[in-house]
């Protein structure tokens, strides 16, 4: 057994083969050779009297691997002086964090590796928003407007290069500082001009992409900015606004991610940033957690979005490759790519190339797989 840590990851993977992988596996959903369970999150109160500890799982199997992916965090919600509202985390102490995928065999159930979580789930989320903008944007698109400028705006922009020929990307973030770093590290890696902005109108206009990746708990664009002819993807469920919605022409969600369940008191959908949550606590500590979603944005059949004045659900990736004629059909048109959904069948199919190149080359730490195998049958 193998256990594979994030610098190997990043040597390992590439982007052009993450969005292959999960391109290959969305498509064989329809016919059952890929599954995937949505994320479902469980919160607990922490010790901070403004955070809660959250624990999320999401799980998906295809071509002979089931992989699950597990995050332990604190959470907290903090606002600073400007009123940026954002979702926090770490686990222990601020700058760590802990999430790990169990990636096993489906022949024959063996455990085959643990993985660190954080690279891949950079590339797996970037590679998603370049699937939707690989089918959706037109062909000619050049322009980048990123709102946002963490890991995942690197990723999505990376994506994009792969799938479009980008010359140009205009970046906001509220840091000034984050923003230019951004601007110069991401020009040198993918040797493209990306100009850092003053503020997101900016970004926003006049570009044939429009991406925001932040954690933001508002949204971060006005809908009046949107221009024909843009894609739109995203990351983050509350980054934009309901409003948004009425100007899209064409819309399609990545996968499933949600649960159709009812809702209680102990498990909701949409508090916090969590798609779906059961919630231990007092009825007063649960009061620490943001409320569901006032924009909730897009949907159909998912518990955390809400399809607003046109109802009915969005058709997925799997059935725009059946038929093309739900995707772009002019060039007038502006796409949305709900990059949400299939996450578990993401880490599985990405995961799998991480392990496969990890056992050809004779990467990672070995592990006994009997430490994991009993014989107590349950």
């Amino acid at each position: 057994m193998l256990v594979i840590n994030n610098e190997i990851v990043a040597d390992v993977l590439t982007m052009e083969d993450c969005i292959r992988a999960q391109e290959e596996a969305f498509k064989k959903i329809p016919t059952g050779g890929a599954i995937h369970r949505p994320r479902i999150d469980m919160y607990m109160p922490a010790e901070r009297e403004d955070g809660y500890f959250r624990w999320g799982t999401m799980e998906g199997a295809n071509d002979g691997f089931f992989a699950i992916r597990m995050k332990s965090d604190i959470m907290y919600w903090p606002e600073n002086e400007s009123g940026n509202w954002t979702e926090e985390k770490y686990c222990r102490e601020p700058g760590t964090y802990c999430g790990v995928i169990l990636l096993i065999s489906t022949k024959n159930a063996e455990p085959l590796a643990f993985i660190n979580d954080g690279h891949i789930q950079h590339m797996r989320v970037g590679g998603g928003a370049g699937i939707g903008t690989k089918y959706l944007s037109r062909e000619d698109s050049h322009t980048v407007g990123m709102l946002g400028s963490g890991g995942m705006a690197r990723t999505f922009l990376e994506a994009f290069c792969c799938v479009r020929d980008i010359r140009k990307c205009k970046i906001y973030s509220p840091n000034k500082e984050h923003r230019e770093t951004y601007a110069k590290v991401m020009a040198q890696r993918l040797g493209i001009e990306v100009i850092a902005v003053d503020n997101p109108q900016e970004a926003v206009a006049g570009v044939d992409i429009l991406s925001t990746c932040t954690d933001s708990m508002v949204p971060v664009y006005d809908p009046d900015w949107i221009e024909p002819g843009m894609h739109v993807t995203n990351l983050g469920r509350r980054e934009i606004s309901d409003g948004v919605m009425d100007k899209f022409d064409v819309v399609i969600r990545q996968g499933t991610a949600g649960l159709q369940m009812k809702q209680t008191e102990r498990f909701q959908a949409e508090r916090g940033l969590s798609p779906a949550a059961f919630i231990g606590g007092t009825t007063e500590e649960m009061k620490r957690i943001p409320e569901k979603n006032p924009n909730p944005g897009f949907g159909g059949d998912d518990p955390q979005f809400t399809d607003r004045g046109k109802g009915g659900d969005k058709p997925d990736f799997a059935a725009m490759i059946a038929d093309p004629s739900l995707g772009r059909t002019n060039p007038e048109q502006v796409t949305f790519y709900r990059n949400v959904g299939n996450q578990g069948l993401q880490f599985s199919s990405v995961g799998a190339v991480v392990y496969k190149i990890c056992k050809e080359r004779g990467l990672g730490m070995e592990i006994p797989t009997d430490w994991f195998l009993q014989d107590i049958r349950d």
